[in-house]
């Protein structure tokens, strides 16, 4: 393990104790359903409020803003831990974190083609390559502003083929900075592999192409979501396990988050501080985040018995 359990030190100790009180935060599984069962949107909001999200969740917010707002606090928890922790945990961090800045450079992109887009995600020194996109005026110079940072040229300018190329540039990204995403990202590239290939329509050819990374090439010859998965290696065909047609593969991503909290759990609760530890906090402050805003949408469509089981199956 590239980082595995450091010395005793002030920043290790002053960074797990910032964690822990950012863990014990978190809304969990038991508020977010009451969350759920709110019969408007504007209920549910008023609860989260009074949250840690409140700082940047209120009532009167739609939906698509209140989601905002959670992603918006969790970046905001991510940076505090930062500042927090030593430089030796920066690198995981950072590496986490460029969701972030990858939502921001698909944003922006939107906008160079025409769309609206919100206000950026703060970054601070989580950045590595915004700061130059944001300057960009065409996709041309967004790719060129890419291809000299840690993402890479995506290759193209077409905007779906950008964001593939980006997602898979930060799955690279992960698996090459931290051993606690050896099985994680791989499954979560199959679960992007299987949508592509069986619900976008991409051909095999143009995916191989793309490199998606930790999960080998035999999947290319796969016809079927069973041969997909058994064309994969063993740390990628966990994710497809159960899945026998194309339109449950959103099951499969929630079986994914729950593996994923699973082990961060056991990350961020073990007795020595390292990487692991690092890791495991900020995957759970973003499970937490998937779950809150989850509720927001039961909510949003009245926490009825019918919606509540779908978010059942995710909380």
């Amino acid at each position: 393990m590239r980082a595995a359990q450091r010395a005793l030190t002030p920043g290790w100790v002053a960074g797990s104790v910032r964690a822990r009180n950012m863990l014990a935060r978190r809304i969990g599984r038991e508020h977010a359903r009451r969350l759920a069962q709110a019969r408007t949107l504007d209920d549910a909001l008023a609860e989260l409020s009074a949250s840690a999200y409140g700082r940047f969740v209120h009532p009167g917010m739609s939906l698509a803003r209140a989601q905002r707002g959670i992603a918006e606090t969790t970046l905001w928890h991510v940076r505090v831990l930062a500042g927090w922790s030593p430089p030796g945990a920066i690198e995981a961090i950072r590496a986490l974190a460029a969701w972030f800045e990858l939502a921001n450079v698909e944003d922006h992109l939107a906008y160079l083609a025409g769309g609206e887009a919100p206000a950026p995600f703060a970054l601070g020194g989580l950045a590595t390559a915004w700061d130059r996109v944001a300057e960009t005026r065409t996709p041309s110079e967004a790719r060129a502003a890419l291809a000299d940072s840690p993402w890479g040229d995506p290759g193209t300018d077409d905007l779906a083929d950008v964001l593939l190329a980006l997602r898979l540039a930060w799955a690279r990204r992960l698996l090459d900075s931290l051993d606690e995403a050896s099985s994680w990202v791989p499954g979560a590239v199959a679960l992007v592999v299987a949508r592509e290939l069986l619900i976008t329509g991409r051909s095999p050819d143009e995916l191989r192409a793309r490199r998606p990374p930790g999960i080998g090439t035999a999947w290319s010859q796969a016809g079927s979501l069973r041969s997909l998965r058994d064309a994969l290696p063993a740390q990628a065909s966990w994710a497809l396990d159960g899945v026998e047609e194309p339109t449950d593969l959103w099951n499969a991503e929630v079986e994914w988050w729950r593996r994923v909290e699973e082990d961060a759990e056991a990350f961020a609760h073990a007795a020595l501080m390292g990487e692991p530890w690092v890791v495991g906090t900020v995957v759970l402050l973003g499970v937490d985040a998937w779950r809150a805003a989850g509720a927001l949408a039961s909510a949003a469509r009245g926490g009825t018995d019918d919606v509540l089981e779908v978010f059942d199956r995710i909380g």
